[in-house]
């Protein structure tokens, strides 16, 4: 997206004029003072610019997109690290919006068994505007629990589970009051203008700052697979560099979050039973932080693997790359995908008894600050890995499918392990280039990776 210069503008990149590759350092700019701190001072040629500086990278919150992406001019070397209207996968109403809109459109494309493939969401209903179709649904299932969820907030504030419409309806009197009406159609997304792209300018504030607080109300997994009678979900990371084309990256690293009580149904208000996030389970009288309620995913597919099986195993991860890459082609339509932004995302799975994965939810700033020595280690990979994947410093050729621990496992279209195009015929030989829980021996392939690209570049030179 090119945008004029004007005085209205404010522009990043432009000091030097230089094209990347003869960059002597690169300006970065954060507002985070967490590991991500960290690993951007330690980076070599990386420079630190606070205040109004000019700045070639900024790992910028989501409030600062919201008020200043519309009016800054960025060179085309510059970078940042959300897609201007990601609440389209990130909001929890509008993420189940664009996947049920996604699977009506595969249904009509592709035939049912293809749509299929999308059911890895619970049943959803957006509140209060949707109250009468969720009154509908509740009333067919007498008994089952629904999990209640504000739209728009994170680390398990606002939720709580109940089996009663007359918890909803305490919850429409104390919640919404007065100010309910206002909100019952749903709230206006961004528009369309006649050349495809979208407006999302008037919407986002809106969606921020919205009278009375959305919910979804969610059908809760009330069989979720447990390791020592406690309840996990896993946290997972995805970078997505464009949308269109849609190319993405999967993390081999992430962990299982564990509740720090045993799982039961009697008892639903229990948040430290039923909620694994690690803010709620960080309050519990009993939680230890040298402890902590953390397994890294090498050791939760090792465990799961010894109890059912290489072969269930690889269902299971084959059935999450599925949920990664179905969920963004939900949305590659209506982000807009500025060669600017990059975003890494995380994304929240449960699994059940069945080993059958569901999608929580995605999030766009998942937490970057480390809950023990083994967490800041993983997240300093990530992070690290994720630099050298944006390459400020113009390192790579564009053809790797492998840096550090990110493995490239969409590039508009499916990758293959196996060098050269994949063959998609039968898809019969077809193996996936992910590698979720697997071995992660990044610093050994960096090493290669760069000595190799040191090479070709004495060799063309």
């Amino acid at each position: 997206m090119s945008r004029p210069k004007n005085q209205n503008y404010k522009g990043h990149g432009l000091s030097k004029g230089k094209e990347r590759e003869q960059r002597a350092s690169i300006r970065f700019k954060t507002t985070l003072m967490n590991t991500l701190m960290d690993v951007l001072r330690h980076r070599p040629g990386w420079v630190e610019v606070k205040d109004e500086g000019e700045w070639d990278f900024y790992w910028c919150d989501v409030s600062w997109l919201r008020e200043n992406f519309d009016h800054t001019y960025m060179d085309e070397h510059v970078r940042i690290s959300h897609f201007r209207n990601h609440y389209e996968l990130t909001r929890k109403n509008y993420m189940v919006k664009n996947l049920k809109r996604f699977r009506k459109q595969l249904e009509r494309e592709a035939g049912k068994l293809e749509a299929a493939k999308c059911d890895f969401f619970p049943k959803t209903f957006e509140m209060p505007c949707e109250y009468h179709l969720f009154v509908e649904e509740f009333r067919k299932n007498p008994g089952i629990t629904w999990i209640m969820k504000p739209v728009a907030r994170s680390q398990g504030k606002g939720i709580f589970l109940f089996r009663r419409l007359k918890d909803i309806m305490d919850w429409r009197k104390g919640t919404a009051g007065k100010k309910l009406t206002s909100l019952e159609a749903p709230p206006a997304r961004s528009t369309v203008n006649p050349s495809g792209s979208h407006d999302a300018r008037s919407s986002d504030d809106q969606k921020d700052e919205i009278p009375v607080e959305n919910y979804v109300a969610q059908r809760y997994i009330e069989n979720p697979y447990l390791i020592g009678g406690r309840k996990f979900d896993l946290r997972v990371y995805v970078l997505v560099m464009s949308y269109i084309p849609l190319r993405a990256w999967l993390y081999r690293d992430g962990f299982a979050r564990f509740s720090n009580t045993r799982f039961t149904l009697s008892s639903i208000d229990d948040q430290y039973v039923h909620l694994t996030n690690v803010a709620v389970q960080k309050t519990s009288p009993d939680y230890h932080p040298k402890k902590g309620c953390k397994w890294m995913l090498q050791r939760f597919r090792q465990y799961l693997a010894s109890k059912h099986g290489p072969e269930a195993v690889e269902t299971l991860f084959s059935d999450m790359d599925n949920i990664f890459v179905k969920s963004l082609q939900s949305v590659q339509k209506v982000i807009i995908s500025d060669k600017h932004c990059f975003e890494l995302y995380g994304y929240d799975i449960l699994i059940d008894q069945t080993l059958k994965p569901w999608l929580l939810e995605v999030n766009a700033s998942p937490s970057l600050t480390a809950s023990s020595q083994e967490d800041y280690e993983l997240k300093t990979c990530l992070l690290e890995d994720t630099l050298h994947v944006v390459d400020m410093e113009a390192r790579l050729t564009g053809r790797e499918k492998r840096v550090g621990g990110f493995d490239l496992m969409w590039n508009d279209g499916p990758v293959s392990r196996e060098e050269g195009p994949p063959d998609l015929s039968g898809m019969g030989n077809f193996v996936a280039n992910t590698h979720l829980g697997c071995v992660n021996d990044r610093n050994n392939q960096l090493r290669q990776l760069f000595r190799s690209l040191q090479n070709q570049k004495k060799v063309s030179s």
